[in-house]
């Protein structure tokens, strides 16, 4: 942490402190029902469910990755993110409506009462696992270098890290919780996207770096 000063590391505690302080107060308003923990009580704002949908697609793989890759190669490696529009109006405006109508909480769920236990257990373990090797993994690995790159902690402590408090925060207070801290994210990722964008541009312009 040698190239951190003292106002940095403030931002960075108070921005975990943000987080956890939001699940904390996710966790005081859910009663103690699958609605309110799964469903965030069905009362979230559009507003919040499509920053929370923006902030759960785009991470720290994409950042990262997806920006890494397009500044070497072109835009290119981004068409197949198009198609990820697509597929959510398809949900949103197809699946969603059948979904609450079932009275589900989760897809596992639906597969059981559409088929049987046994459905609903196959799907659940090849989601678990599929997500950790090809979503979660990506994500802690990628993270964990920004944060190790900006706070000096090796990449398995700072994936440690990560793990915890996002563990933390949703546990404690559930989808409403998931959703209010992604609200948040999302305007850091916005913010953050703009800006080093604006430092490219300047250096690329100013014979720098790209």
């Amino acid at each position: 942490m040698a190239n951190l000063h003292l106002f940095d590391l403030l931002v960075i505690a108070a921005y975990f402190l943000v987080l956890l302080g939001i699940g904390t107060w996710a966790a005081r308003r859910e009663k103690n029902v699958s609605a309110d923990y799964f469903l965030a009580s069905r009362d979230v704002g559009w507003l919040a469910v499509g920053a929370s949908l923006f902030a759960s697609n785009i991470g720290s793989e994409h950042l990262v990755g997806l920006a890494g890759t397009g500044a070497a190669s072109g835009l290119a490696v981004g068409h197949f993110e198009w198609l990820a529009c697509f597929i959510l109006l398809l949900l949103g405006w197809l699946f969603v409506p059948f979904y609450l109508r079932s009275g589900v909480y989760t897809m596992p769920e639906f597969l059981e009462r559409r088929f049987n236990p046994a459905a609903r257990s196959y799907f659940t373990w090849v989601s678990v696992i599929g997500y950790v090797l090809t979503k979660i993994s990506v994500t802690l690995f990628a993270g964990g270098v920004v944060m190790g790159a900006v706070t000096g902690l090796n990449l398995y402590t700072s994936a440690a890290v990560l793990i915890v408090i996002t563990g933390l925060y949703t546990i404690l207070g559930g989808l409403r919780a998931v959703i209010y801290t992604e609200v948040m994210q999302a305007v850091v990722l916005i913010a953050g996207s703009a800006a080093l964008w604006r430092w490219w541009d300047c250096t690329r312009w100013a014979g720098g770096p790209g």
